[in-house]
């Protein structure tokens, strides 16, 4: 073999047992795969796979309650099952790197990104204080942060996204590690972040020729960056091939599921829906934040500005743009869980831009929203039956015609009745979303405002919820204001198209005349930026 054909990482016959309580017996059982110098393995598989739990054992990071109970894992020939505690932390940063989902996390709030970034450099070498500054420095220049002098005082909090996202890669390779494994690293991003930063480890991995395990569920991401997949289901490996093979020539009925599920760029023909009377309407509507005090001179940040639409019955309005683009600004002041600067908000006929306190109960029935993360919107202590039942209660309802429509409702989305009794941690994400859902139609809305609420599930959980709505849209014939930052999920979706840039509305009309002749350039850097686009999923 030559040094190229060597595997960085080798996993064989790896076995991890789960606790005693658990749903199945084995978080992975029998996984074998290699990554070669060079080379970029994808994982892919839905939650609960078990990607993450091999990204753990890799690292040396696996909790207590898991076991390994068979195989290996060797990295350039070392086993790091049979290292010990002060050989793993070697090991992390000089010869293998992780890059976690969520940078907010993996960050300290309390440090500047300087110094996390050094603390690597002072723990792995003996370089001076003044050398290891310069190799920050340059290491920030490297991933393409602006102003890496200003980034290497700065906090976390102070950065956005995805710089935030380029600081942890920086410290991954600063040691420049044999193995580089990204768990989800651009789930949370807008398309064009997620190309940035995609293009941006291919770029490192091919100058350094690292080798990438990449963990995801976003086929559209393993179609840009993969050469070799491995397909993961509930601990068993599934399919494993290059990935022409595998995306297009799947053999499993699993990965043909998968990549059925992947939502096309190419808009389903939609009816265009008749002129009726709009349910829910803005007219220019805006919202302004000034930031800095005295003494210094304060900053208008003008979050959204003019912005005018509408829904009517039965339609789906998707609103489209990076983060920062003033989405879910506009959808927090139409739900009015913050005020309006100025212009108008009607719901069904009512005027509510400047009502507050009680006034605001009718208006409650009409619109309700449905957030990205169901499990934070669902309050851990009580069931889930008494989250639903919560709004009907408070809009005077008795308690048996609310329980008796809360089971309704649960049959509607597709879950038994008797998950009333349960809490929301007994639940996967796609069953908490469904839950969400439910609680929110409890009130008898006549527009749903869905913000990101498919962003981070799994391509199949995700073509459940849209079918979903599709279905309770077709039958009880609400409006939906549909927020997402997911260009493929829109073209599925929505039936017009409103397309956000920096507060202001940039282009809007039918779905099909948006995406398949956009006028604006950012309407046009958007769709560019959507991975995999152009790729045929499921083809020979």
């Amino acid at each position: 073999m030559t040094e190229r054909q060597q595997p960085v990482l080798s996993v064989q016959g790896l076995t991890i047992d789960l606790p005693p309580t658990a749903d199945r017996p084995h978080a992975v059982r029998d996984i074998s795969f290699d990554v070669k110098q060079g080379e970029i393995v994808c994982l892919l598989g839905e939650s609960g796979s078990g990607k993450s739990v091999i990204a753990q054992a890799v690292m040396g990071l696996l909790p207590k309650t898991l076991v390994t109970t068979a195989g290996d894992i060797t990295l350039l020939g070392e086993s790091v099952c049979k290292a010990n505690g002060e050989r793993l932390r070697q090991l992390r940063g000089e010869k293998m790197a992780m890059v976690f989902q969520e940078p907010m996390t993996a960050l300290n709030p309390i440090m500047t990104c300087g110094d996390q970034v050094d603390e690597q450099l002072w723990q792995h070498t003996k370089l001076s204080t003044s050398e290891r500054r310069q190799k920050v420095l340059d290491i920030f220049a490297r991933v393409k942060l602006p102003d890496p002098e200003r980034v290497l005082r700065s906090y976390p909090h102070q950065l956005s996204g995805g710089q935030r996202q380029r600081i942890v890669i920086a410290m991954a390779l600063i040691l420049k590690p044999a193995l580089l494994i990204c768990d989800e690293p651009t789930t949370a991003l807008d398309v064009t972040t997620q190309a940035e930063i995609l293009s941006l480890i291919a770029e490192l991995q091919a100058q350094s020729n690292t080798a990438v395990l990449f963990i995801t569920h976003d086929l559209g991401v393993v179609a840009e960056i993969a050469d070799r997949v491995v397909v993961l289901k509930l601990g068993e490996m599934v399919e494993q091939g290059d990935r022409l093979d595998v995306l297009q020539q799947p053999k499993e009925s699993y990965t043909q599921m998968l990549l059925a599920a992947v939502p096309g760029l190419v808009p389903k023909h939609r009816e265009p829906i008749v002129d009726a009377y709009p349910l829910l309407q803005t007219v220019n509507l805006s919202k302004t934040y000034w930031t800095g005090a005295w003494p210094k001179r304060k900053h208008r940040v003008d979050a959204a500005k003019n912005i005018s639409l509408k829904v009517l019955p039965g339609e789906t309005v998707g609103l489209v743009g990076e983060s920062g683009s003033g989405k879910s600004t506009v959808a927090r002041c139409i739900a009015r869980l913050i005020e309006p600067s100025a212009g108008e908000i009607f719901a069904d006929g009512l005027s509510i831009a400047t009502v507050t306190g009680r006034a605001l109960y009718p208006f409650r029935r009409v619109v309700q929203i449905v957030f990205q993360d169901p499990y934070r919107s669902l309050n851990p202590r009580r069931t889930v039956g008494e989250a639903i039942i919560e709004g009907p209660l408070n809009f005077g309802a008795s308690r048996a015609e609310a329980w008796k429509q809360a089971e309704e409702l649960m049959h509607l989305v597709r879950l038994s009745p008797d998950a009333l009794h349960r809490y929301p941690n007994e639940f996967s994400g796609g069953q908490r979303q469904r839950i969400s859902i439910a609680r929110a139609l409890a009130c008898k809305p006549k527009v749903l405002i869905a913000d990101e609420a498919v962003s981070a599930l799994d391509v199949s959980v995700q073509a459940q919820i849209l079918e979903l709505l599709d279905e309770i849209q077709q039958r009880l014939h609400i409006g939906i204001l549909f927020i997402t930052h997911d260009l493929r999920v829109a073209s599925q979706i929505c039936d017009r198209i409103i397309v956000m840039q920096r507060g202001e509305i940039v282009e809007e009309g039918a779905t099909q005349d948006v995406f398949v002749n956009p006028q604006h350039t950012y309407t046009q850097t958007l769709l560019a930026a959507a991975p995999g686009r152009g790729f045929q999923f499921g083809l020979a």
